[in-house]
């Protein structure tokens, strides 16, 4: 049975010979975001229900990004919230303010998300990281609280749409101007809980900031998803990303492991 990118991810993390579009199913996460909007909700959610250790503390990361630097007490409060639960479950991938950006372009440039993986987020342009191959999704905050318990969580599988892109791409057009074009096709719900996988030779002449733009904005169409299979552009990427990693923790510097808590 031919599979589509994003249905070979979803088996490949579980316990089934095979799965179809609509089916509904639990597979096991490589990684978990949350943030200062709706990390707390999920951690709120996971005390409530008497969890008091998290599943895995390197395959969670927080990034306070949308209220930091804080405006008022509330804000600094939701901020608050995310270093005490990270201090409190030892996360060794907690980013606070003057370690992080946004969360989106964080996580690729630190290497913690690659090809291949199952990422869920909290936050709508979890999408984002298709770009390196990866199913990445936006979840609800009980969804990820539920990851935070035994990283799993439940899916129902995607049909996917293929977009192939032909030609050449005129001066000072890029992944942004692509997928607002293809969105505008579509509509705004042309996507609705499909997969949009994005190919063809213009796709493989793209760099990775264009690449995440298009995937980024799989959402703006209702995509579930906006994949794009990996080649040499992407492990050139994967590669640069993991030793730049290497280089940052051997001067001592806490990235992936946080500024001091």
């Amino acid at each position: 049975m031919g599979y589509t990118i994003a249905e070979k991810i979803l088996l490949a993390h579980t316990d089934k010979k095979e799965i179809k579009p609509g089916e509904f199913i639990e597979a096991r996460l490589d990684l978990a975001l949350g943030n200062d909007i709706t990390a707390p909700l999920a951690i709120a959610e996971f005390k409530k229900a008497g969890f008091t250790k998290v599943f895995d503390r390197e395959r969670i990361v927080l990034v306070p990004d949308h209220f930091a630097p804080a405006k008022d007490l509330r804000s600094a409060n939701q901020c608050k919230v995310l270093a005490d639960f990270a201090k409190e479950q030892s996360l060794k991938n907690y980013f606070e303010i003057g370690c992080m950006g946004i969360e989106h372009a964080l996580l690729p440039e630190q290497g913690l998300v690659k090809p291949g993986d199952l990422v869920i987020g909290a936050d709508s342009h979890t999408c984002t990281y298709g770009a390196l191959g990866c199913y990445s999704t936006g979840v609800g905050s009980t969804d990820l609280a539920r990851g935070f318990v035994d990283g799993k969580c439940w899916f129902k599988v995607p049909p996917s749409v293929k977009f192939i892109y032909k030609g050449k791409l005129a001066k000072w057009v890029g992944g942004k101007d692509l997928i607002l074009f293809t969105i505008g096709k579509i509509g705004v719900d042309g996507a609705i809980y499909k997969v949009m996988e994005f190919g063809g030779p213009v796709i493989r002449r793209l760099g990775m900031d264009d690449r995440f733009s298009m995937s980024n904005m799989a959402i703006e169409a209702g995509g579930r998803a906006g994949i794009i299979e990996p080649d040499e552009v992407t492990w050139e990427y994967v590669k640069q990303s993991q030793k730049e990693k290497v280089q940052v923790r051997s001067q001592k510097f806490k990235i992936r492991s946080r500024c001091p808590l």
